[in-house]
């Protein structure tokens, strides 16, 4: 079976694209982001990963409130999406008018960062604190007007709950993070899930700060 995008859709071989559920568990950037006058947004992006080890990157289809709060504010917080939180990042995704607070509606406690004015979602036990670095519209092949920005990034502070560091390593699967899958599907990462294998000899072990 082949699914081509240039067929009209109604000739597609699938009444829905399969990107979504092949490209899948994706990572879930739970964004939260301030305007200038205060105002705050947060959303959940499952097209979200870190790009570098410093840099991560969401993609927004649609100039959408997190883009640019991210743009006016300067900085943002991604935070860990988990299976406790799972109600609560998917309230969070409603669409509220302009400058309604998701933590309000979805009933999250906000905590402050360390390093950036915007808030992490205070129950969530990891949250990455960025700094804005740039906005890049996606040109689609036909050359017309885009559609999708990538929201680039740069991690200045890390909060991690400490019940989940041991050895002086994160303890993902303990955490219970939650990644999304194609149509209303998701996945949830478990302790009992992880393995663990080393790199070839000479490749190296860890990189980075």
């Amino acid at each position: 079976m082949q699914y081509d995008f240039d067929l009209p859709r109604d000739r597609r071989s699938l009444p829905h694209s399969p990107l979504k559920a092949i490209v899948a568990p994706r990572p879930i950037g739970w964004i939260s982001a301030m305007d200038k006058a205060g105002r705050l947004n947060l959303a959940p992006y499952s097209f979200f990963n870190a790009v570098g080890e410093t840099m991560v990157a969401f993609s927004s289809t649609g100039r959408k409130d997190a883009m640019t709060f991210a743009e006016e504010g300067g900085e943002f917080v991604c935070s860990l999406a988990t299976w406790d939180l799972r109600d609560g990042m998917n309230d969070s995704s409603a669409p509220l008018p302009r400058g309604e607070s998701e933590f309000a509606f979805a009933n999250l406690e906000t905590a402050p960062s360390a390093k950036v004015r915007p808030p992490r979602v205070a129950a969530s036990p990891a949250a990455l604190e960025c700094r804005w670095l740039q906005t890049v519209p996606i040109t689609p092949l036909d050359g017309g007007e885009a559609k999708d920005f990538l929201v680039i990034g740069q991690v200045v502070s890390i909060y991690v709950d400490e019940r989940f560091v041991a050895d002086g390593m994160v303890d993902t699967a303990a955490m219970h993070p939650i990644m999304r899958g194609g149509y209303f599907d998701y996945f949830h990462i478990t302790p009992d899930q992880r393995f663990t294998m080393r790199r070839p000899k000479g490749a190296g072990e860890f990189t980075g700060s």
